[in-house]
């Protein structure tokens, strides 16, 4: 069973966003998506600056099984990429809801994390996926 943590919010993609409390929002990749991809041996994070609408793709993630795109959950300029993913991608393996962060991201509309799903809508999703 996937690891789904209550306070984050989630996309039908697998991504999920954590509201920080100056408003950034912290975006990577959920613990289910991290277990169907396997071990991870690569990630392109966003170049700083870019902006992207929501469900752009604006990252890539490569397991020894398959290459991923990472969408943006919320149209928004990104402030910050997490760097040390392109020396240790494996991080997402074992932190993807800490260490293993892929971006950090300014919403052109603070209101649109709140239409995002919650855990348990999420959990659902998960469900799906497993059957």
């Amino acid at each position: 069973m996937s690891n789904i943590p209550q306070e984050l919010r989630f996309t039908k993609s697998h991504e999920w966003v954590k509201r920080e409390e100056d408003g950034t929002l912290v975006v990577g990749i959920t613990d289910h998506a991290q277990q169907l991809l396997g071990d991870l041996v690569f990630v392109e994070v966003p170049e700083v600056g870019s902006s992207f609408k929501d469900s752009d793709d604006c990252a890539v993630i490569e397991s020894v099984k398959a290459a991923s795109d990472v969408y943006c959950p919320i149209a928004g300029e990104v402030l910050e990429s997490n760097e040390a993913l392109a020396d240790a991608p494996e991080t997402i393996n074992n932190d993807p809801y800490g260490d293993g962060w892929i971006f950090k991201l300014k919403p052109e509309d603070e209101g649109a994390y709140d239409a995002l799903m919650d855990a348990d809508a999420y959990a659902e999703v998960v469900a799906e996926d497993e059957h």
